[in-house]
């Protein structure tokens, strides 16, 4: 039963991948935005939609290990293989925009979850765990970013959706670009727990701890939708919503489901280490490093397969210590 509900999940989540992507491009061309702020809000929300309902549940249900390390893991696969197999797929062309301004809160999210994770910030000295303080803290960070975003959304020069597209496809109306991304993020969320549901109960069988299923069984289920949703947008070459939805989803996956779970009820650590904590804030570094290709701004294609072999090695690391 557990592999048909990995078949099922996985279906599901490229369905709605596919229809997202459609129904989210056709909004950012109607609005006169770019595709990177539509990747920076509805779809990264969307997409870390899994995160936070697994998240909730594992801390409500006092598997707290499990949502943290499900966040941790998740942010690892979003930069060490969605960015990864994007650039093999077709090298990412970065706008220097997102190197002043979206990467660095990439750093800054990882740094924090970091700095709490090694030691107190807001809590009780001695204590491994998101304090309710520290939960709030995270909350506003999150605020910052979403007031900054929208910002960024106002000054987008506004385009003639009518004249950009009268030499391509007809523009898809309104209440079905609507249709499109709801239909598509239920199909991710969906597609997601089911997949979850179905990986989660093969790793149990085996005896994996809560904290080890969060870090990889878990993050890389809950982050299919990320994965489905930027290789169909980078193939069908919007790579804004690609790079806005991996960028988007880290930063909503500290700042808002940490923050919102922390606020919630305090979250320790348990079996996540620092040295996870670590390769989370060591990948988010190498994003920005591989980002910056002197005057180029490219991530090529060898730089992407590094990306990904790192992440090969990481989960090596964890079966050993397992």
């Amino acid at each position: 039963m557990d592999i048909f509900w990995l078949i099922l999940g996985l279906v599901l989540i490229l369905v709605g991948a596919d229809a997202l992507t459609d129904g989210a491009s056709a909004m950012a061309k109607r609005w006169g935005v770019s595709d990177l702020v539509v990747g920076l809000t509805v779809v990264a929300f969307g997409t870390s939609a899994p995160e936070l309902a697994i998240s909730l549940v594992s801390a409500l249900k006092g598997s707290a290990p499990m949502a943290v390390g499900n966040v941790v893991g998740s942010n690892i696969f979003n930069v060490l293989v969605i960015i990864g197999i994007v650039a093999i797929i077709k090298p990412i062309k970065i706008q220097s925009s997102i190197m002043v301004n979206e990467l660095p809160l990439v750093m800054l999210s990882s740094v924090a979850l970091l700095a709490i994770g090694c030691g107190d910030v807001l809590g009780v000295a001695g204590t491994r765990e998101i304090t309710r303080p520290e939960g709030i803290l995270l909350l506003l960070f999150f605020m910052i970013f979403m007031r900054y975003t929208f910002s960024q959304a106002k000054q987008t020069p506004a385009t003639d959706p009518t004249a950009e597209n009268a030499a391509s496809k007809p523009l898809m109306p309104m209440w079905k670009s609507i249709v499109w991304v709801i239909g598509g993020l239920v199909g991710l969320v969906y597609g997601g727990d089911r997949f979850v549901a179905g990986a989660s109960g093969i790793a149990s069988s085996l005896g994996m701890s809560d904290a080890l299923i969060g870090l990889t069984i878990v993050a890389a289920g809950t982050s299919l939708p990320e994965l489905a949703t930027s290789v169909t947008a980078a193939m069908k070459g919007k790579t804004g919503i690609a790079i806005g939805n991996v960028i988007g989803s880290n930063i909503f996956n500290i700042f808002l489901v940490l923050g919102l779970t922390g606020t919630i009820m305090p979250l320790p650590f348990g079996g996540i280490t620092e040295f996870d904590l670590l390769v989370m804030t060591g990948a988010s570094i190498l994003f920005w490093l591989f980002s910056w290709k002197f005057a180029e701004r490219t991530i090529t294609r060898w730089e992407g397969g590094c990306m990904f072999a790192f992440y090969i090695a990481y989960i090596a690391c964890q079966i050993v210590m397992m």
